[in-house]
């Protein structure tokens, strides 16, 4: 089971419980079936809004994108469309109709971060496959632990626990693995955390996953590095079978696996690494890394190994849900040249030098060292924003 928030209300917090499904075969045929006609109605809104544009004519609306769904459901060119349900044709349409509005939102600057790109076609080929099912789909998960979804059947569910209360909706999902997940949206009223008094720095490294300011390490599990060995193998393999065969398509499928279980793999150490560190600390302070940048370097797979993006995101969102602090410091911070003894700054030093002995006598191993005045500084940057003039200490 994995969770994610996507949500907060003042009442609640709204989360995805994700599970692992294994439909019949029949039923993979159905689901097929149904990821293929929300991609034709996607790609249809997309077209119809883009044909609109190159004729300079006014972008359709959704309801005039849904009534000509509804039409071209009743030629016999796109009756197929009628075998599934209508939900999924739906859902598909405001997906576009989101895609846009994300697309404007971010060229006028009114959407956070990167720009993005105009919406694309989406093909077969993609990693991912997904149909979606709201309440109107009248979806339900029976005595038996199975989910029952219109015109599939009942889906066979592996319960790692149960839902906290009753889904609004979910969202049927493949991967390229060939794995079936069931993704539930629920509310949850989760109480914050007792209150603690410990608060911990935190120094992400390559050689060491992180280094905490109270001494602790974490190893870097470095999952990517120790299957490469069996990933090179695999796409050997794969380089070698002839395009369109059917050993191909295993081959292709053997990757696709071995590249999930790194995933998977390192997505759980993420999510029980930063629970152990919200539940231990009232108060969390790290970098704020320039992950993207850092990943064009030539350390990219070795950052992108270490999946420092993921474990930051995921340390922010279980500190707002639990009641805990979490304080970025500034990327240009040199605190792994500052002695935090002293406070002087000893200027910058090559990855290979990890001690170095300040000249007021004090001997530091470079990362606890970045750990400490890390959260030092961020203790300074919380408090000047609750008002009060503070400094790091001398």
């Amino acid at each position: 089971m994995q969770f994610a928030i996507i949500n907060a209300y003042a009442a609640g917090v709204q989360l995805r419980y994700r599970y692992r499904v294994y439909p019949t075969p029949g039923q993979q045929i159905a689901l097929a079936q149904a990821f293929g006609c929300a991609r034709v109605a996607f790609n249809d809104a997309i077209a119809a809004r883009e044909q609109a544009r190159r004729n300079g004519l006014p972008c359709p609306t959704d309801t005039q994108l849904s009534k000509a769904l509804t039409s071209v459901k009743k030629t016999p060119q796109r009756a197929w469309l009628a075998e599934v349900s209508s939900v999924v044709l739906q859902q598909a349409l405001a997906d576009a109709n989101t895609a846009y509005r994300n697309f404007f939102a971010s060229l006028t600057g009114k959407r956070k971060g990167p720009k993005l790109g105009a919406p694309r076609f989406r093909s077969r080929r993609d990693n991912q496959q997904a149909i979606r099912f709201t309440r109107n789909a009248r979806f339900e998960v029976i005595a038996g632990g199975k989910l029952r979804l219109p015109k599939i059947g009942e889906v066979k569910v592996c319960w790692s626990r149960s839902l906290p209360s009753e889904p609004s909706s979910v969202t049927v999902v493949t991967d390229a693995a060939g794995r079936y997940f069931a993704s539930f949206v629920v509310e949850t009223t989760d109480q914050p955390l007792p209150e603690i008094d410990a608060e911990v720095g935190v120094d992400l490294g390559l050689a060491t996953f992180a280094v905490l300011s109270n001494g602790k390490t974490i190893t870097s599990p470095k999952f990517l590095r120790r299957a490469e060995r069996k990933l090179r193998k695999a796409q050997q393999a794969l380089s070698r079978k002839g395009k369109g065969s059917n050993n191909r398509a295993k081959a292709r499928l053997r990757v696709a696996k071995a590249h999930a279980k790194v995933a998977d793999s390192r997505r759980d150490f993420a999510h029980k690494q930063s629970t152990a560190i919200v539940r231990e600390n009232q108060a969390v302070y790290v970098e704020d890394l320039c992950v993207k940048g850092l990943a064009r370097t030539r350390l990219a797979k070795s950052v992108h190994d270490a999946g420092w993006g993921m474990f930051l995101r995921l340390v922010q969102e279980k500190a707002a849900r639990y009641g805990r602090t979490v304080v970025k410091v500034d990327r240009w911070f040199p605190s792994s040249q500052t002695c935090s003894t002293c406070a002087r700054v000893d200027g910058k030093k090559p990855l290979s030098v990890r001690e170095w002995t300040c000249p007021c006598g004090a001997v530091h191993d470079r990362d606890l060292n970045a750990a400490i005045n890390i959260l030092a500084a961020g203790r300074a940057e919380r408090r000047n924003a609750c008002g009060e003039t503070v400094s790091l200490p001398a």
